[in-house]
C-alpha cells in the first residue's frame, strides 16, 4: 500500500468567508510597521519583522529561502519525515536545524523560541489539532497560512499561480523585504508569460491525471490543489477539476472513465516514481487509459507540485509532456 500523503490527514472544514476579503491586504510601505496581512480568514498584524521564524514542509521553506530570509529563521520542520532534502536546498538552508521530522508540536516551537510559524492546513497544521493559529497566539507565535491550504477552513476561488505569488508578496511585507518579493514575483510572471508565448498551440485538448499515491484508491489533486494551476498554465486540463478539494482520494473508476492523455506522477516518500508508473502499467484495469497505452507519464517532485518557487519549472515540464502526448 502506497504511503498516505501528509496532506491527506484531516477533512475540510469549510466556512463561508469570502475569499475576495482573504486576498485583501492593508496597504503599507515596506519600512512601515505595524504591517497587517490577510492569512486565510484572519488579519495578522506584525509590529516588527519576525526574528525566530520556523517554516514547515519543503515548499514553504523554499519560499523563505527564495526571499533570503535565513537570518530570520531558527529552523524548519516537516521535511525528512516524508521527503529528502535535495542538495540545493541543503546548501541554501545552511546550518538551520530541522526541529521536527514531521509536524511540530507546540513544545517544539516553544523550545526553539519561535515567534513566527509559516505553515498551512495539512502543511504543518491540522484542523482541530494542537498547533493552530489560535493555540499558538497565546504563546506569542504568529502564523501565516499557505494560501492554497485556505480551502480547508474557508471558501476560496479555484487555485491559480496567483496563490503562490500572493504568499511570496505577503512574506515580503511581513519581513520588510517587500521590494525583493515584488521583484521575485515579477520575474516569475515574466518568465512564465514569455514561456507561454513561445509555446506552439496544442492540436487537441490534453487531459491530465495527477497520481500522488495509493493503490486501492489514488490520492490526487482536485480543483483547489496546486497541480490544477500548473496543468492549466501548461495548456492542459485536470480530469478531476470538478472535484471541489485540494488534495483528496477518488475512485479508480473515475480515472478510467475520464481517460487521461497524460499521468503526472508526484515523486516523494518510500514508493518511487518508477514504482508508481509500473503499478499503473501492470494493472490490467488501466490498459486502455490513453496515457498508459502510450506511455505518457511525467514526473514532478513533491516540491514542484506544491506551491513554491519551483512551480515555473514544473509548468515547463508539463507543457513539454502535453505536446508530446498529442
Amino acid at each position: 500500500m502506497t504511503k498516505t500523503h501528509p496532506k491527506n490527514i484531516c477533512s475540510n472544514a469549510l466556512i463561508s468567508t469570502s475569499f475576495s476579503l482573504a486576498l485583501f491586504s492593508l496597504p503599507a510601505q515596506a519600512h512601515d510597521y505595524p504591517v497587517t496581512v490577510q492569512s486565510c480568514d484572519r488579519q495578522v498584524t506584525f509590529e516588527q519583522a519576525p526574528k525566530a521564524a520556523v517554516s514547515n514542509d519543503v515548499n514553504l521553506t523554499e519560499m523563505m529561502l527564495a526571499l533570503k530570509l535565513q537570518d530570520h529563521m531558527v529552523g524548519f520542520t516537516g521535511v525528512s519525515g516524508w521527503k529528502t532534502l535535495d542538495p540545493k536546498l541543503r546548501k541554501d538552508i545552511g546550518q538551520l536545524p530541522e526541529l521536527s521530522a514531521k509536524y511540530p508540536t507546540k513544545e517544539v516551537l516553544l523550545g526553539a523560541d519561535a515567534d513566527f510559524y509559516f505553515a498551512g492546513w495539512n502543511y504543518g497544521m491540522r484542523v482541530g489539532g494542537g498547533v493552530t493559529p489560535q493555540t499558538l497566539a497565546p504563546l506569542g507565535i504568529k502564523v501565516y497560512e499557505l494560501t492554497e491550504s485556505c480551502i480547508h477552513i474557508m471558501d476560496k476561488p479555484k487555485v491559480s499561480m496567483k496563490d503562490m505569488y500572493l504568499d511570496l508578496l505577503n512574506l515580503g511585507r511581513i519581513f520588510n523585504v517587500e521590494e525583493r518579493a515584488k521583484e521575485l514575483v515579477s520575474n516569475y510572471q515574466e518568465e512564465l508569460a514569455d514561456f507561454q508565448a513561445s509555446l506552439p498551440p496544442l492540436t487537441k485538448p490534453i487531459k491530465a491525471f495527477v497520481y500522488d499515491s495509493g493503490e486501492e484508491q489514488p490520492f490526487t489533486s482536485g480543483r483547489f490543489g496546486m497541480p490544477s494551476a500548473l496543468i492549466q498554465a501548461a495548456g492542459g486540463d485536470n480530469i478531476l477539476d470538478d472535484v471541489a478539494k485540494s488534495w483528496t482520494q477518488v475512485g479508480w473508476e473515475s480515472v478510467i472513465d475520464r481517460a487521461p492523455d497524460v499521468i503526472i506522477i508526484v515523486n516523494y516518500g518510500q514508493v518511487t516514481a518508477e514504482q508508481k508508473i509500473q503499478f499503473m502499467r501492470s494493472n490490467p484495469a488501466f490498459k486502455n487509459i490513453p496515457a498508459v497505452k502510450n506511455n505518457q507519464f511525467v514526473v514532478l517532485e513533491y516540491v514542484e507540485a506544491t506551491p513554491g518557487p519551483r512551480n515555473i519549472d514544473a509548468v515547463k515540464r508539463l507543457a513539454k509532456a502535453f505536446r508530446a502526448a498529442q
